[in-house]
């Protein structure tokens, strides 16, 4: 049966995206990603890398403005 909210209450859903400054490498962008879509920080970051390396720096000032505006 589902609360008010629509979910099962199993687990309480996100407040939103935050930063993961307990697992961070940097600014905690890549972990917060990670958590916010429950999947492995290491492919969030090896996604931004690829990113960074294949789309001419692009990533990384995408990566800059999150941890900026996130924060």
């Amino acid at each position: 049966m589902t609360n008010i909210t629509g979910h099962s209450g199993s687990k309480p859903p996100s407040a939103g995206f935050r930063l993961d400054k307990t697992n961070a490498k940097v600014f905690g962008v890549c972990a917060g990603i990670a958590d916010y879509f429950g999947i492995n920080p290491m492919l969030v970051r090896i996604g931004f890398v690829a990113g960074t390396l294949l789309g001419f720096g692009s990533f990384f000032l995408i990566y800059l403005a999150i941890a900026l505006i996130a924060d």
